[in-house]
């Protein structure tokens, strides 16, 4: 008979308990991804979680210059598209911290500045999609709009259509069978290309004019008529705003067993909902505990809310200023001693295509969250090499704490790859490696995970910050 030990797959190895609390963490995700469709509404929705549990926010108590202490909760905000969350330690943050870092952005579809025009009695969007996507997933599925946009009374409007039992959705074409000849002898990377990725808005025109005539851009104008009727916004109202189109509809279970979850999103969310809920759930420990929900990660990580900003450095230097003494030297032997799990998912050994992956080596459906200790691509650029003392480090924790782990790569050697933000926080001296969530279709609009897998990574995260 095999130990418990040699049985790889995680639903051997839990009790009834346990696949109780499998059950109500996935209902409680179920319900946060389908609030979190873009990372501003994911944002929205962790800083709500964060203040219903004792979080306070970091600009007050630099405004009142109020000294923290053990125990305290703080959150801090980043431009509504990122944030962290702290547990202060019984150390002072010199002496380190343990951190999880995920990101709340996923591929998606995002509207030009001047989107908006009309062809063949059909009003359109024109787009410039985000992330790494396969651009032919996207057409003829129902998509959401979401946006934020300053109306002509310089008011900030919060715009959500699609995912609404009653709402209507959007839309982009592709050719259809009868007359694709020659787009079937295309490269599936051009079979819709980038400047394909038109949405149907609409295809009403405006009604006739006084004297009987159709009216200029009439089905353009219409559009433009509702928008200006329900938000007060026209069309240099586009120039500024963010819109956002991501699939249409809600998470749902699948399998006869209910197993898994589909969506969109789980890169990164599922990670994101994870270590959420264990910060939340720390209370005191030695070390600082802290979460951060990072922006921008699949363009790069770039820009004022991206992990390669300088918020994560200037939030924790204003913690370290508020516990007094402040110094640049504090700082770094804080970044230095810190400890990190990069939570990002992992690719998933797909039965289908085989032959993209190592199955000894690849994280496999239902064995639990993935630990990566380098992802890159080919010779392992780009990529963070946690060192073999932490790696053990962590892989002793997890088994210390029945925490069902394997070993996670992306694809094989030569096959392509992928990035996480690990090295940039490597960069800062802290020990990092990469642990998440094994996924299935990863990057398509809906992606699979294991309820048990998304379940083992909430416990790994939990172990790592108690």
């Amino acid at each position: 008979m095999m130990s418990k030990y040699e049985i790889k797959n995680a639903w051997y190895k839990i009790g009834k308990d346990e696949e109780n609390a499998i059950e109500k963490f996935s209902s409680e995700y179920i319900s946060f991804i389908d609030e979190s469709k873009t990372e501003r509404v994911c944002i929205n929705e962790i800083i709500k979680q964060a203040k219903e549990n004792g979080f306070i926010d970091l600009k007050d108590l630099i405004v009142r210059k109020a000294p923290i202490s053990p125990g305290m909760k703080i959150y801090a905000e980043n431009n509504h598209k990122a944030a962290m969350l702290f547990v202060i330690g019984n150390q002072n943050i010199e002496s380190g911290f343990k951190m999880l870092g995920a990101h709340v952005d996923s591929p998606r579809i995002d509207l030009k500045p001047n989107p908006l025009y009309e062809d063949s009695n059909m009003a359109l969007f024109k787009t410039h999609y985000y992330g790494g996507i396969k651009k032919y997933q996207w057409a003829t599925i129902p998509l959401s709009l979401y946006g934020t946009v300053y109306n002509n009374s310089g008011e900030k409007i919060n715009i959500a259509i699609g995912d609404q039992e009653d709402d209507p959705v959007f839309f982009i074409n592709d050719l259809l069978i009868h007359l694709s000849g020659d787009q079937m002898q295309l490269k599936a990377s051009e079979v819709i290309k980038g400047e394909q990725l038109n949405v149907v808005a609409g295809s009403r025109p405006l009604p006739l004019d006084k004297e009987g005539k159709e009216q200029k851009d009439a089905f353009k104008g219409n559009v433009l008529k509702i928008l200006k009727e329900k938000y007060d916004i026209d069309e240099r109202s586009f120039l500024s705003a963010e819109f956002e189109l991501v699939p249409s509809g809600r998470a749902r279970e699948v399998g006869f067993d209910r197993s898994m979850i589909m969506a969109y999103g789980h890169d990164d969310r599922v990670c994101a909902f994870a270590a959420l809920k264990s910060i939340l759930d720390v209370d005191q420990t030695e070390l600082m505990s802290c979460a951060i929900f990072a922006d921008k990660e699949e363009v790069g990580s770039q820009g004022n809310t991206g992990m390669e900003s300088r918020f994560f450095e200037n939030m924790i230097a204003e913690l370290i200023n508020l516990q007094g003494d402040y110094s640049d030297l504090k700082l770094r032997r804080a970044f230095s001693n810190a400890k990190v799990l990069s939570a990002d998912v992992n690719c998933c050994v797909d039965p289908s295509f085989p032959e993209v992956t190592e199955k000894s080596n690849n994280a496999i459906l239902g064995n639990g969250v993935a630990l990566t200790k380098y992802t890159g691509s080919r010779g392992k650029g780009g990529c963070n090499d946690a060192n073999a003392e932490f790696t053990y480090e962590v892989a002793s924790l997890f088994d210390d704490n029945d925490v069902v782990w394997q070993t996670g790569e992306l694809g094989k050697v030569d096959q392509g790859g992928g990035g996480t933000i690990a090295y940039i926080l490597a960069n800062y001296g802290a020990q990092v490696i990469d642990c998440g969530t094994p996924v299935l279709s990863m990057h398509a609009p809906y992606e699979i995970v294991s309820k048990v897998d998304a379940y083992m990574t909430f416990k790994a995260y939990s172990a790592f910050c108690k």
